[in-house]
């Protein structure tokens, strides 16, 4: 499942690559957006979380809870395929 992101209260900007992920935590914004708390699961950022509001995801935001992940950034924007 792929979905558009933005970054949001990020305290950290990952520099652009490719990164596997696990979804921490997720809140519903609005009907379309939902705020995911991604943490890193590899590589030098490991442990690093990262927050990103993402559109398009549909449904409950808590059934993404500790699903894979996988985090783009191109020219510092984030971009998640959340794996079901």
């Amino acid at each position: 499942m792929t979905h558009e992101e933005r970054e949001d209260d990020t305290t950290h900007v990952l520099d652009d690559g490719e990164y596997d992920a696990v979804v921490l935590d997720g809140d519903a914004l609005n009907r379309d957006e939902i705020r995911l708390e991604l943490t890193i699961a590899a590589g030098p950022h490991k442990g690093e979380v990262v927050r990103v509001r993402a559109t398009g995801l549909g449904g409950d935001p808590i059934g993404l809870l500790g699903l894979p992940a996988r985090l783009t950034v191109t020219n510092g924007r984030p971009h998640v395929v959340i794996e079901r």
